[in-house]
């Protein structure tokens, strides 16, 4: 057998081997699982889950101006005092008068307010809108984990995939350059060949070591969101429906995205706040009430109780402008916010667009880099065929096998693009959440800590999850 025919046979049964290793599937862990386990125990989640809830106590705290306050007063007092009084009867003389006095005083205090010029009611309705815009953050937050967890799910599977290919690679220009070591003993190719074979060696073993470390990355990132390290992955389910069309995809991301339910909710909450700072112009109405007691022991010992009831009414006439000031400052954040829901709207059409266009782009990729595959195959078997009549060298057929590598690699990195830019659009319609994938675990509920806490009148635990 000739030295091109025997080359040809050899790299024809390594390539094969590398194709069948590289499309072998191993079974694992599911994306499913990981998406779990970052809603469970994600930090990042979780400490907006935090900041929701104390979020929460603002609507707690605005409804006390319809709540009475009570205040108890107590007083211990000793007095002890001492006077010399001169007399003059014949002779004159001196007598000394002390007083020692102990004095006791409580008192409860009751007020409840009647009426604020409407600031109870606008504050209410201004911190209830800022509990909606930080649910709406908070969700927000949840899609920016879950997206971070199916890109580095989609990572790891990719650079897994790539590394087995750069091994089998590796393996395979290991074998070709011992055979052609071989055959350059016995004369059968000359020096050029063998230095050709390790040449390309060791770029194949370069490459393997930047694939190496990107799949280390990958990992560590993968640990980082998820919380515990990636074991070998099951391939990615199926994406969940996504818009048929951009003109849907944008309808949905405006009416559903976080970002934008959130500005248009701390917009209201801005609206609420101009009529709660003009409140302050207003009359205001309060009732009263107090309980006291007295006691007084010196030479002789009373007691005093006294019950009041106080209707007070005050209005506003002048307060050196700060009333005013706070007025003109609301309107101009609420016209910030309103700008700021114009911008975030968008941001979102914008977002929404590219993750849409990378979207067609990576699956036109993927139909470009199949038919790639394809066509490297069809021309590596060719090649082998020109080897085995002397048209072709040793250098086309590595080549040809090289091509038909690197067109693989391409085609898993466009199968991982597909992926993580169809969850991407996933996240600009808001439809990326616990409840959006349908996520078998217990779904957290923002709303039942806000009934909770709302109309909480005492208590100071707080969870700590």
């Amino acid at each position: 057998m000739g030295r091109s025919k025997r080359t040809t046979l050899f790299l024809g049964a390594a390539s094969a081997a590398l194709y069948m290793s590289a499309t072998t599937p191993v079974l694992s862990d599911s994306l499913q699982d990981a998406l779990v386990a970052a809603y469970n125990s994600n930090p990042t989640l979780l400490a907006d889950r935090a900041r929701q809830r104390a979020t929460d106590e603002n609507s707690n705290q605005a409804r006390a101006g319809w709540k009475p306050t009570v205040t108890i007063n107590g007083s211990y007092t000793i007095t002890e005092s001492q006077r010399q009084i001169a007399r003059f009867l014949g002779n004159a003389t001196s007598v000394e008068d002390n007083d020692y006095t102990e004095g006791y005083a409580a008192s409860v205090v009751a007020t409840q307010p009647i009426f604020r010029g409407g600031r109870n009611f606008f504050s209410t309705k201004s911190a209830d809108a800022q509990v909606r815009a930080g649910r709406a953050s908070l969700t927000e937050t949840e899609q920016q984990v879950f997206l971070s967890v199916v890109t580095a799910y989609m990572d790891v599977i990719r650079d897994r995939a790539t590394v087995d290919l750069r091994k089998n690679n590796v393996d395979v220009l290991s074998r070709q350059l011992q055979a052609s070591r071989d055959r350059f003993r016995v004369g059968e190719i000359t020096r050029t060949d063998v230095s050709q074979a390790e040449a390309r060696l060791s770029g194949a073993r370069a490459a393997l070591s930047s694939a190496e470390a990107q799949l280390a990355q990958s990992l560590a990132s993968y640990e980082q969101i998820v919380g515990v390290p990636a074991a070998s992955l099951d391939q990615a389910p199926a994406v969940p429906a996504l818009p048929e069309t951009l003109e849907e995809a944008v309808k949905s991301a405006l009416d559903s995205n976080p970002t934008v339910v959130s500005a248009k909710e701390t917009e209201t909450a801005a609206k609420y706040d101009v009529r709660d700072a003009a409140g302050a112009l207003l009359p205001s109405l309060e009732i009263q009430g107090t309980l006291q007691k007295d006691e007084l022991t010196n030479r002789d010992q009373s007691q005093n109780y006294q019950a009041t009831a106080t209707a007070q009414v005050s209005m506003p006439i002048y307060q050196a402008g700060t009333n005013y000031s706070a007025i003109r400052q609301t309107k101009h954040v609420r016209n910030q916010r309103r700008l700021q829901v114009a911008e975030t709207q968008r941001s979102v059409v914008q977002s929404t667009t590219t993750a849409w266009n990378n979207l067609l782009a990576a699956r036109a990729s993927i139909v470009a880099n199949k038919e790639q595959v394809r066509a490297n195959t069809v021309a590596f078997e060719g090649v082998q065929q020109e080897a085995q009549v002397g048209s072709r060298t040793t250098l086309d057929v590595l080549d040809a096998e090289q091509e038909l590598l690197d067109s693989r690699v391409a085609l898993v990195a466009a199968q991982r693009d597909e992926y993580v830019t169809s969850y991407q659009l996933l996240s600009a319609i808001g439809s990326l959440t616990a409840q959006g994938l349908a996520l078998p675990t217990d779904i957290y509920d923002p709303v039942d800590n806000y009934k909770d806490v709302r109309w909480k009148f005492v208590g100071f635990g707080a969870p700590s999850e």
